[in-house]
C-alpha cells in the first residue's frame, strides 16, 4: 500500500490530472472542465460497505459550469454522463491511491438508474463509491463498485457494478 493522505484538496487533484501524484504512466483524472469533483474527503482500501475499499468526493455546483449554457439552452441540466464519468474517475483514483500502478480507463457499468437532475440552482455533489472486489494479478488490475451521486443530500444517480482498470499499456 502506498502512504498518501486519506483526503485531497482541488491542488492536489490538480497534481493529479497532470501525472505528478501517482507518477508518469500510472492513475490520472482528467483537467478541468472534465474534472468532476473539487476535493475528494475520504478514500480507503478496507473501508466501505463490502470492506474492500471506499472513496467519497464533493463537487461545488455554480450556474457557470461550462455544461449549463450548452445542455440544453433554456433548460440547464448537467448531462447525467458527466455524473458516471466522475463516479468512474473515483474509482480510478482509488486504485492508483492504492500504489497500482498502470493507466486507468472505465469498462464499463452494470446498471445506471438516474433519478433526479443537477440544475445550476444545486450547491454540491457527493459523489459516493464502495468497492465490491479490488483486484490486483499478475495480468488484471481493476475495480468494481457501487456507487451514489448527492445533490444537496439527495440520492439522484445509482450505479451498480461499475468496473474500471489499469493498464500498463
Amino acid at each position: 500500500m502506498a502512504d498518501y493522505p486519506s483526503s485531497f484538496d482541488k491542488d492536489d487533484l490538480l497534481k493529479c490530472a497532470r501525472g505528478e501524484l501517482f507518477g508518469p504512466g500510472n492513475a490520472q483524472l482528467p483537467m478541468p472542465p472534465m474534472l468532476m469533483m473539487d476535493r475528494i474527503t475520504e478514500v480507503s482500501a478496507d473501508g466501505g460497505e463490502h470492506g474492500k475499499g471506499h472513496i467519497v468526493a464533493e463537487f461545488d455546483i455554480n450556474p457557470e459550469l461550462w455544461f449549463f449554457e450548452c445542455h440544453f439552452p433554456g433548460n440547464p441540466i448537467m448531462p447525467g454522463c458527466l455524473g458516471l464519468d466522475g463516479l468512474w474517475q473515483l474509482t480510478g483514483f482509488n486504485l492508483g491511491w492504492r500504489g497500482w500502478q498502470g493507466r486507468g480507463y472505465a469498462l464499463g457499468v452494470g446498471e445506471v438508474k438516474l433519478t433526479g437532475m443537477v440544475r445550476p440552482e444545486r450547491k454540491m455533489l457527493t459523489y459516493k463509491i464502495d468497492f465490491t472486489k479490488a483486484i490486483q494479478t499478475r495480468r488484471l488490475t481493476m475495480g468494481v463498485a457501487d456507487g451514489i451521486v448527492e445533490a444537496d443530500g439527495e440520492v439522484i444517480y445509482q450505479v451498480k457494478g461499475m468496473k474500471v482498470a489499469l493498464s500498463e499499456s
